[in-house]
């Protein structure tokens, strides 16, 4: 199956087709929902954007995040956690960070990772990172008012309920 963007390809020549309903015309307008980031108060410095955009059956989701406390090295990791929260407040209730954004998103009470919040790794590099990807697991009406939470570690993919991510670096609220 191709793409439903792409006109044509062979092995070295690629032609686009976009009408208003593709993929990539949608993104460049306005997005439907979106959350600012902001670190929490270990990591200040972090901000960014989470951009929703509902297509037909689906949600194309933007990420642009600046600022990540990165490790250095060639073998760095630099993967981080990125989830839709329950929670409508980034506030913090005591010492856990964003405590009040709650838990995961999953309204059809999947096991993790199938949980509807669950967002592909954000991989950093140099602080920085950006990441665009579809999905079906959630309209974006669904999701105003809950909330975007950055983990300092990656996703295991498999721990009940939050993938052994660690700890809220950063979070934003969902609006329109």
């Amino acid at each position: 199956m191709k793409p439903r963007f792409i006109h044509s390809y062979s092995d070295d020549v690629v032609t686009f087709d976009f009408d208003k309903n593709d993929i990539l015309s949608l993104i460049s307008g306005k997005p439907s929902a979106y959350a600012v980031l902001k670190g929490g108060d270990n990591y200040p410095e972090i901000e960014g954007v989470v951009a929703f955009y509902q297509g037909f059956n689906e949600v194309i989701v933007a990420v642009e995040v600046k600022n990540l406390p990165d490790t250095q090295g060639q073998c760095a990791v630099n993967k981080y956690a990125i989830h839709i929260h329950n929670g409508g407040s980034c506030r913090d209730n005591s010492d856990i960070p964003f405590e009040s954004a709650g838990g995961h998103y999953n309204p059809n009470d999947c096991r993790h990772p199938a949980h509807a919040g669950d967002l592909p790794t954000l991989i950093s590099n140099n602080g920085n990172a950006f990441m665009a990807f579809l999905t079906n697991r959630f309209n974006v009406k669904d999701i105003i008012g809950k909330t975007v939470i950055i983990h300092k570690n990656f996703d295991d993919m498999m721990t009940d309920p939050d993938g052994n991510s660690g700890e809220r670096i950063a979070c934003g609220v969902i609006v329109k």
